[in-house]
């Protein structure tokens, strides 16, 4: 097979298997692109963070109009599940957010992209915003994400580490 022949078959291929099929979507808010690789963040956004150090920003939860719509890797976001979404850290991340107001504690998993917010690091189902003390009068409070356990592109894992001081993560 020519060269140029192999890399366009292997194209198609990728382009198959990467979640290019039709989304719900919601004429007052187009979704973007998702994918269901497990460390592709948005398209022009920064690297996947593989470090498992944690972070501090906003957090925010998904909106009622959201509940059963497909996220980034394929399953439907449930608003009373641990489910959350995260620009950055790789799809399958397990971590604790930690609301740094009160000290209250949940467990996520990463299984979404997002929030495209400036100053957020992570949106959340309603169900772990209100573990937490997040009220929808409040709608947005400081956050540290620290990853419990990493997927890493090869299908290993890596643990979450303290890291230093949790810098706040820089706005986008």
């Amino acid at each position: 097979m020519q060269p140029r022949a192999a890399m366009a078959m292997l194209l198609a291929l990728a382009a198959g298997a990467s979640g290019c099929g039709p989304r719900a979507s919601d004429d007052s808010e187009q979704q973007p692109a998702q994918t269901s690789l497990p460390t592709a963040p948005k398209a022009g956004s920064s690297t996947p963070d593989l470090s498992g150090h944690p972070k501090t920003g906003g957090a925010s939860f998904y909106a009622d109009k959201f509940a059963g719509r497909e996220m980034a890797d394929g399953t439907k976001m449930d608003p009373a599940g641990d489910n959350a979404a995260s620009k950055t850290l790789p799809l399958g991340t397990t971590a604790t957010v930690t609301n740094v107001a009160t000290g209250q504690t949940a467990v996520v998993t990463i299984q979404d992209r997002g929030p495209y917010a400036k100053g957020r690091i992570v949106d959340l189902s309603s169900s772990t915003a209100a573990k937490i003390g997040i009220t929808p009068q409040q709608g947005v409070a400081q956050v540290k994400v620290a990853p419990i356990s990493v997927p890493l592109p090869d299908g290993g894992s890596k643990a979450g580490s303290p890291g230093p001081a949790a810098a706040p993560e820089s706005p986008r």
